[in-house]
């Protein structure tokens, strides 16, 4: 008998707490939320700003471990940056506004296909990660970006300009009631870049708040990684 799909809910998955060293000796906290079958694709999350409260259970985030495994055969790899604590524990080292973070992105997409050995692995930052995506985010292995609430807080136009070169798809959500980059002016901002996709969501707002935008972005993940394009269903 299914049941409706609530704010806690949480499906079956193969979940896993791990370790990794980045390179300059971080120790970086997470978790591998795997399918009980084969897995159809991965996404590395990279998560909001940690100064303002982002970590790896941004609700967002938490909410495709819980779900995408179960409904859409995806793996869900989340991880602390440098300095940032959640319920599963602390990554050492400290902020830095997204530079030193980029060991931490090397690092991570090194596990993702080195230790786990995953294929069709997506990048998805969100916020201060879609910064981190698109300035670090450049391992020749992962399939492209995926970007939720983009400010472009720190990337410049000519770290944009790169993936003008580097022919990756490149898919940014952007919240039409966003409270940094709202879509005509991401639309704007990325016009050097005109490879990226821009879809403007109604309605929402840079927190993805509620379930119907929860579902918005998890079914379009969903869609980008493994080529469904029904939305996610309400009940599992």
């Amino acid at each position: 008998m299914s049941e409706i799909i609530r704010p806690s809910t949480i499906l079956p998955a193969n979940r896993t707490v791990f370790h990794v060293i980045t390179s300059d000796g971080v120790d970086l906290i997470g978790e591998v939320a795997a399918p009980l079958g084969a897995s159809r694709g991965a996404i590395l999350c990279l998560h909001p700003l940690p100064i303002a409260g982002g970590m790896m259970d941004s609700h967002v985030l938490k909410k495709a471990a819980y779900r995408l495994p179960a409904m859409a055969g995806i793996t869900v790899v989340r991880f602390n940056t440098r300095g940032t604590t959640s319920e599963v524990g602390s990554s050492t080292g400290e902020f830095d506004n997204g530079n030193a973070e980029g060991l931490d992105v090397s690092a991570m997409l090194s596990y993702c296909f080195d230790t786990l050995k995953l294929e069709n692995v997506w990048v998805v930052g969100w916020s201060f990660g879609t910064d981190l995506a698109l300035q670090h985010a450049k391992d020749l292995r992962h399939n492209g970006l995926i970007l939720l609430s983009p400010p472009l807080r720190t990337t410049t136009d000519e770290e944009l300009q790169y993936w003008n070169v580097d022919q990756r798809p490149i898919v940014a959500l952007v919240p039409e009631l966003d409270d940094y980059l709202q879509p005509q002016e991401a639309a704007l901002r990325f016009s050097i870049t005109p490879r990226v996709k821009i879809i403007a969501v109604d309605g929402a707002k840079h927190l993805w708040l509620g379930e119907p935008f929860v579902n918005r972005v998890l079914s379009e993940i969903n869609s980008i990684v493994t080529g469904d394009i029904e939305t996610l269903p309400l009940e599992f």
